[in-house]
């Protein structure tokens, strides 16, 4: 195997160790939740704190690698993955396993965009195509199979072993990245923006957490004191964004409507799915009382029809454009949460295989057509300005989906009971991603191809 593909062969297992990583552990949650004693709005933060490990870390990942070397920052965070899924495995507290989390988000964060830019600037043309094509590929199989070996799991022994099943791809990984990455250590780079990163994730943190409190056991004007933070912090980056050169959110590019509308399209569609989903995943089995497996199978649906998706908004971008192809995902993809509210009983399974499929198609228009759109406006410098805020923001998506819609969810559950209250959900859910409709106008059809 050459080196470049050897390259390629490491950011793909770790990529693919954190597509697993996400999907495997959420159909788990409904057991960990019994488990521990903790709510379901507050069970969000084993996921939250995975994303805000990442958001984190990010950012100064490529500075990390350039001070230390990719091939020992690679490694490093293989081996800080390992020892943090094993330490989530055996919590014996709900604030160990949040803890542990924020831990295995940092080296997640680590090996992703370190790894893809060692691949990247291995291959070109149109072989950089090809690898576009395969991490595609593994964004895809992952959340397929992820699901349903993560109710296999479940369903036969404990969701600690969802976590220690991640153990041995981690440490190979940690293994070939020591053995195959040969690169020395790049020339300085700029310090990165500490302060504003921790102003950003401060912010991040408070409003997460008060979206999880509010509608829980907690005073609502104590909940509500957790958003008022998150806007104090925000408005300490805007000041901190006018006195510092190298800002780590440039906020200037989001002039460019290309990528605030792909920015907001992905809060409606990846973001609002990654809430529905999580309720859907309570739904199935507390309500309906579906198996861990069963309930983890539907993702092979939505990826199937994302798979589909995908490969054909990709050949069709340049003739249909953006406003069309944004359009018609959103409507497919509200088409399928809307779906749910009809959900009533075990053997509505018809309706559960349509929403879930309609969901998929929709979403893989939608994030595909996003993430072609989102960078078209910029050349050099820009590009990667406007990819850290486009990375921030994709994992940051998928956060406040789930914190909003368990919000919702647990302020309509005393009024209404569950199967409502779920069913209620589900129909804000889709009515919540077609907001982005009202920005369509913003996008010239004639002006979306270069």
């Amino acid at each position: 195997m050459s080196y470049r593909y050897k390259v390629a062969s490491v950011f793909l297992l770790g990529f693919f160790i954190d597509c697993i990583n996400i999907f495997m552990s959420a159909v788990a949650l409904p057991s960990l939740s019994a488990t521990l004693h903790v709510s379901s709005s507050a069970v969000a933060w084993v996921g939250n704190a995975y994303i805000l490990g990442l958001t984190l870390i990010v950012p100064v990942s490529t500075w990390l690698a350039a001070r230390f070397g990719s091939r020992e920052i690679l490694t490093a965070s293989m081996l800080l993955f390992a020892a943090a899924v094993c330490l989530c495995g055996q919590a014996d507290s709900f604030h160990e396993l949040v803890i542990w989390r924020f831990v295995q988000g940092i080296g997640g964060g680590l090996l992703i965009p370190v790894g893809q830019a060692l691949t990247f600037n291995l291959f070109h043309g149109e072989q950089r195509a090809k690898i576009s094509t395969l991490i595609m590929a593994v964004a895809l199989i992952a959340p397929a199979i992820s699901p349903t070996v993560g109710g296999l799991i479940v369903d036969s022994s404990s969701w600690r072993w969802v976590f220690y099943s991640n153990i041995p791809f981690s440490l190979i990984a940690a293994g070939l990245s020591w053995l195959w990455i040969r690169e020395s250590k790049p020339a300085e780079l700029q310090r990165p923006d500490i302060k504003g990163l921790l102003l950003i994730s401060a912010a991040l943190a408070s409003l997460l957490m008060g979206m999880s409190l509010y509608g829980g056991d907690y005073p609502p004007l104590a909940a509500l004191g957790f958003p008022m933070a998150g806007l104090i912090f925000v408005a300490f980056y805007l000041l901190h964004y006018r006195r510092c050169t190298n800002a780590i959110i440039e906020l200037s590019l989001l002039r460019s409507k290309r990528l605030s509308t792909s920015i907001f399209i992905y809060y409606a569609i990846p973001g609002v799915f990654t809430g529905v989903n999580l309720m859907s995943i309570f739904f199935l089995q507390n309500t309906l009382h579906f198996s861990a497996r069963l309930t983890g199978m539907f993702m092979i649906l939505y990826a199937t029809g994302a798979f589909i998706a995908m490969t054909i908004g990709g050949r069709v971008y340049n003739r249909v454009g953006a406003k069309r192809l944004f359009t018609l995902g959103m409507l497919l993809h509200s088409a399928g949460i809307a779906t749910l509210v009809l959900v009533d009983v075990p053997g509505d399974l018809w309706l559960i295989v349509s929403a879930y499929s309609l969901m998929g198609i929709g979403g893989g228009i939608g994030a595909n057509t996003a993430q072609t759109t989102s960078l078209m406006d910029f050349a050099g410098g820009d590009t990667h300005k406007a990819s850290v805020i486009w990375n921030i923001n994709r994992q940051v998506s998928f956060s406040l989906g789930a914190a909003l819609f368990l919000m919702i969810f647990n302020v309509l559950l005393e009024p209404f009971g569950p199967p409502h209250a779920y069913h209620a959900t589900f129909a804000i859910a889709a009515l919540v991603g077609l907001l982005p409709l009202l920005l369509m106008n913003q996008l010239n059809p004639a002006k979306e191809c270069p």
